[in-house]
C-alpha cells in the first residue's frame, strides 16, 4: 500500500501521517525557512502546516503528488505568516540580513549571504516563486498546482525576480 493509499485509508492514517511528517519535515522546512526570517517563526509555521495537512486529510484524494499538497500548504501558511507580520510591523530588509548573518542554522558563505540579501528584497509571493524554482528546482507545472497560478504568470514572476536579483548584484558590486 503506497503512502497516499495510507494516508487516505483511515485505520492506516496516524502511521502514514507521521511517516510523512519525517519524509517531509526537512524540505518543507527549507521552503518555509526561505520564505520567514526567524528560525523559531518558521519552526511554528512548519507547525502549522502540518497541523493544516492533518486537519484536512479527509479533503485529500490522492490524485496529486503528497509533496505537492504539502508545499501548497506551507507556501500559503508563510503568506499568511508573513501578512500577518506585515500587519504588526513592517521589517527592514536589513534585519533579515543580521539575522542571517548571526543564526547559527544558517551556514552559507558570502554568496550564498548576498543571495539571500537579494531575496529579502523581492515581494513575497515573487520570493515564493524563486524559492521554488531556485532551490527546489520544482517544475512550473507543479509550481503551478501549489501556488494556484497560470504557467506563464510563474514564468513571468520567476524571470523578474531572476532580474531584480541580477540588478541588486549588479549596484552592490
Amino acid at each position: 500500500m503506497t503512502l497516499n493509499e495510507r494516508l487516505i485509508d483511515k485505520s492506516t492514517r496516524r502511521e502514514a501521517f507521521e511517516e510523512m511528517v519525517r519524509t517531509y519535515s526537512p524540505q518543507i522546512y527549507r521552503q518555509i525557512r526561505r520564505m520567514v526570517q526567524y528560525h523559531d517563526d518558521a519552526n511554528d509555521v512548519m507547525q502549522d502546516t502540518f497541523m493544516k495537512a492533518w486537519t484536512a486529510l479527509d479533503s485529500f484524494r490522492g490524485d496529486a503528488k503528497i509533496s505537492t499538497w504539502l508545499y501548497r500548504i506551507a507556501t500559503n501558511e508563510s503568506l499568511s505568516f508573513l501578512a500577518r507580520q506585515k500587519a504588526k510591523i513592517s521589517l527592514e530588509d536589513a534585519d533579515m540580513v543580521r539575522t542571517l548573518e548571526s543564526d547559527t542554522y544558517f551556514d552559507g558563505d558570502e554568496a550564498a549571504l548576498k543571495l539571500q540579501r537579494a531575496i529579502a528584497t523581492l515581494p513575497d509571493k515573487q520570493r515564493a516563486v524563486f524559492n521554488l524554482k531556485y532551490f527546489e528546482e520544482m517544475k512550473y507545472e507543479e509550481m503551478s498546482e501549489i501556488l494556484d497560478t497560470s504557467v506563464g504568470a510563474l514564468k513571468a514572476s520567476y524571470h523578474i525576480a531572476v532580474k531584480k536579483i541580477e540588478a541588486y548584484f549588479n549596484e552592490t558590486d
